[in-house]
C-alpha cells in the first residue's frame, strides 16, 4: 500500500491507494468530485481511501489531482505492459482514453469543463504518464466527465497490468540524482 499526504495553507489531503478490486472510500466534501474519484478507482481496480479538505473548490480538486497522481505513479510496475486504451460510452457522451505509463508526462484534451480538464492534467503531470483524452460525441458534461473518468480508470488498468518484462526498447532506465 502506497500512502501519500500533501498539506498546505490551502488544503489537507491524505490518499492510501494500492492495487485491487476498485474499492473506493472518498470524502472531499465536494459530492460530484467525490463521484468522479471513486467512478476512476472502480474502473481501474485500485483500492483507494481519500480523505482532503480545503479552502477552494480548485485547491481540493488541483491537489487532489496531484496527490493521487502520485500515488499511482508509485504503483506503477517497473514490467507493466505500460499501454492502454478504451473508448466509453455514456448516454449521449463517447469518449476515449489512451495512455502510456512511460514515466514522461504530457496530456492533451480537452475536456469540456475546465475544473476538471485541469484536474486531468494535473493527475497525469503526477502521475508521469501520456494521456490523449477525445471527446468523440455528446453534450450533456455530466456524461462527458464521467466516461472520461471511466475510460481512464479502465486504460490505465490495462497499462498496468504485470507483463513480465520491460517495454521498451531502452530497457530498463537507471536515472541516479545525488
Amino acid at each position: 500500500m502506497t500512502i501519500v499526504t500533501r498539506e498546505t495553507k490551502e488544503t489537507q489531503i491524505r490518499i492510501e491507494l494500492t492495487r485491487g478490486k476498485g474499492v473506493a472510500q472518498v470524502d472531499t466534501g465536494l459530492k460530484f468530485f467525490d463521484h468522479m474519484l471513486g467512478t476512476f478507482a472502480r474502473y481501474a481496480g485500485l483500492d483507494m481511501t481519500l480523505h482532503a479538505r480545503g479552502d477552494l473548490r480548485h485547491h481540493i480538486m488541483e491537489d487532489v489531482a496531484i496527490t493521487l497522481g502520485t500515488a499511482v505513479y508509485q504503483i506503477i510496475p517497473p514490467t507493466a505492459a505500460r499501454y492502454g486504451e478504451r473508448t466509453l460510452p455514456m448516454d449521449d457522451a463517447l469518449v476515449q482514453a489512451v495512455i502510456d505509463t512511460c514515466g514522461r508526462f504530457y496530456y492533451r484534451g480537452p475536456l469540456r469543463n475546465r475544473l476538471y480538464d485541469h484536474w486531468m492534467r494535473s493527475f497525469c503531470e503526477h502521475a508521469k504518464v501520456t494521456l490523449h483524452l477525445r471527446i468523440l460525441r455528446g453534450k450533456d458534461s455530466h456524461h462527458l466527465t464521467e466516461a472520461a473518468f471511466k475510460a481512464l480508470g479502465l486504460a490505465l488498468r490495462d497499462a498496468m497490468v504485470d507483463s513480465g518484462t520491460v517495454f521498451s526498447t531502452k530497457g530498463s532506465i537507471a536515472l541516479e540524482v545525488k
